[in-house]
């Protein structure tokens, strides 16, 4: 694609319902990313968006383990958006930068349980969910049939927001700027 087919809308360029919204995002996160500025263009977008992420955020996997399958997922679909929002949160959480250098290069990580997580959210999202030996790997290191489910939700997120960010072509946002990524998907 050589030009989006969405464009990021400005402050007050929506409709009232998309503008409400937009404000929603800008008390939640202190400013509104340009993913939310791409979702204004059909405010359903946005609910659906908001409703999977708050819904990933009540599950049982820890902070780390989420952001991890959400950089993964990013990785896999080639989001140079999403990779480096989710690399400026692995920042922001203090999580290992060993393990965010091996996500961003699609390399197997040291921890056996994290790694199966890691092969889980890309298997998924490279078959579309027919992933048996990623899915018995993932349960002998100690996870959880509900965990499985929870790492779905989390890849129903990332596919919203990669996808939207491929129809875009959603300009990186300055906060994000550092962890820029330019890499393909493996």
């Amino acid at each position: 694609m050589t030009a989006p087919y969405l464009a990021p809308v400005v402050d007050d360029a929506p409709s009232a319902d998309a503008r409400g919204r937009l404000e929603s995002v800008r008390a939640r996160y202190g400013f509104v990313p340009n993913l939310f500025r791409v979702f204004a263009n059909a405010p359903a977008a946005i609910d659906a968006y908001v409703a999977v992420a708050d819904a990933f955020g009540r599950t049982s996997l820890s902070a780390t383990e989420r952001n991890l399958i959400l950089l993964a997922v990013s990785r896999a679909n080639a989001c140079h958006y999403c990779v480096a929002v989710h690399s400026t949160v692995a920042d922001m959480q203090h999580d290992d930068a060993e393990t965010t250098a091996r996500l961003r290069d699609g390399r197997p990580l040291d921890d056996p349980r994290l790694e199966a997580l890691r092969r889980l959210a890309e298997a998924m999202t490279r078959t579309r969910g027919h992933a048996d030996a990623e899915v018995a790997a993932f349960l002998a290191v100690g996870y959880t049939p509900r965990q499985l489910l929870e790492v779905l939700v989390g890849v129903t997120l990332k596919t919203l927001s990669n996808y939207a960010n491929h129809l875009a072509l959603t300009p990186v946002d300055a906060a994000f700027a550092a962890r820029a990524w330019s890499g393909e998907a493996r």
